[in-house]
């Protein structure tokens, strides 16, 4: 039996609420998230590197949820499933994805009930998952909300649920994808676990702030935005090779719409001294340095963005960027226009 999962879905409650069914399903499993529109080719793609990279061709699942794919996406993905010999499974409710589905018998179109409805049917049958039932009334909930039932009995706590997630960015996503993801399967736990009794969407709308900090703190309590802080700045440390860029003989490490910079940007030079600056970039183009005496980011803003500011906190905005999907892509764009912009000054 094949059993190495690469797990894709959309970027709201329902498509994590796939993945938290399947993670506790299945033992060896990788996701991905996306949203709809080029992003989904580009995640596709990494799943069929992340396969042959990782040797699990002939032993893997490629299972998608809460997406629907163009003609040509779902062509290219089938092309490529088949070339590996992986399972492909397409799990969706959203009726753009029709003609895509009468073409592919993997691809599985039930416009009846949301994608974590269908994940979780699949699962039953498939693979004998919650034989007990325990997880039947959180799959409700998500369904009620997804799909707008709301004369539904869990369609108020569903709503919750829904902007529980929708508000979870404390951890970008493009960067820390893995932990995102973790980051999202932890709050439906948390959710599932208080639905119970009377009142329990007022119940979970009075402890969203204490389940965020929960999964924030490893030692000692503090404020959510000192906790945030502390944990983006050591995954940025556990990474930081990866994350390194240069200017003008000096060190730096570049965020991709981290944000809070002024927080995140310190700690993470005091924790990493040998950084000479931190350089966060949205997805405009916009950018904040931070600093702690090494250079002066003023003239760096204003060589590289017509910004400017104070020697340790400035930014400004690259006219020319380029966004993506892929932080390697953005890294390197912005590490050849720094070089380009040095280079000519």
């Amino acid at each position: 039996m094949k059993n190495k999962v690469f797990h894709l879905s959309h970027i709201d409650l329902d498509g994590y609420g796939c993945q938290y069914l399947t993670s506790l399903a299945f033992k060896d499993i990788n996701f991905y998230s996306a949203n709809y529109g080029p992003e989904v080719g580009a995640r596709l793609k990494e799943i069929i590197s992340g396969i042959k990279s990782g040797n699990h061709a002939k032993n893997a699942i490629i299972l998608i949820t809460d997406l629907n794919l163009s003609p040509k996406e779902a062509a290219w993905i089938e092309k490529k499933a088949k070339e590996l010999e992986a399972d492909l499974v397409l799990l969706d409710h959203h009726i753009t994805g029709l003609n895509s589905s009468e073409k592919h018998d993997w691809y599985h179109l039930d416009i009846a009930h949301c994608a974590t409805w269908l994940t979780y049917d699949w699962l039953k049958k498939n693979y004998d998952f919650d034989m007990e039932g325990k997880f039947k009334t959180v799959v409700d909930a998500i369904n009620d909300v997804d799909m707008w039932h709301n004369k539904n009995d869990y369609f108020e706590y569903g709503k919750v649920m829904m902007s529980m997630i929708s508000s979870a960015k404390e951890i970008n996503r493009i960067m820390f994808q893995k932990y995102d993801i973790d980051y999202k399967h932890f709050l439906i736990d948390s959710a599932k676990k208080l639905l119970s009794g009377s009142d329990t969407h007022i119940k979970l709308d009075d402890n969203i702030h204490a389940i965020k900090k929960e999964f924030f703190i490893s030692d000692k309590n503090d404020t959510k935005d000192n906790l945030i802080a502390s944990y983006v700045s050591s995954l940025l440390s556990q990474n930081k090779d990866r994350f390194t860029i240069s200017y003008k003989g000096f060190k730096g490490l570049l965020g991709y719409n981290v944000g809070n910079s002024s927080i995140i940007g310190n700690t993470f030079l005091v924790q990493n001294p040998e950084f000479d600056f931190y350089m966060d970039v949205n997805f405009r183009g916009i950018f904040s340095l931070r600093g702690h005496d090494k250079l002066d980011l003023s003239s760096m803003a204003a060589l590289i963005g017509n910004g400017g500011g104070h020697k340790n906190a400035s930014g400004g905005k690259i006219e020319e960027y380029r966004d993506s999907f892929i932080y390697e892509d953005v890294k390197d764009f912005i590490q050849r226009y720094i070089n380009d912009k040095s280079f000519g000054s």
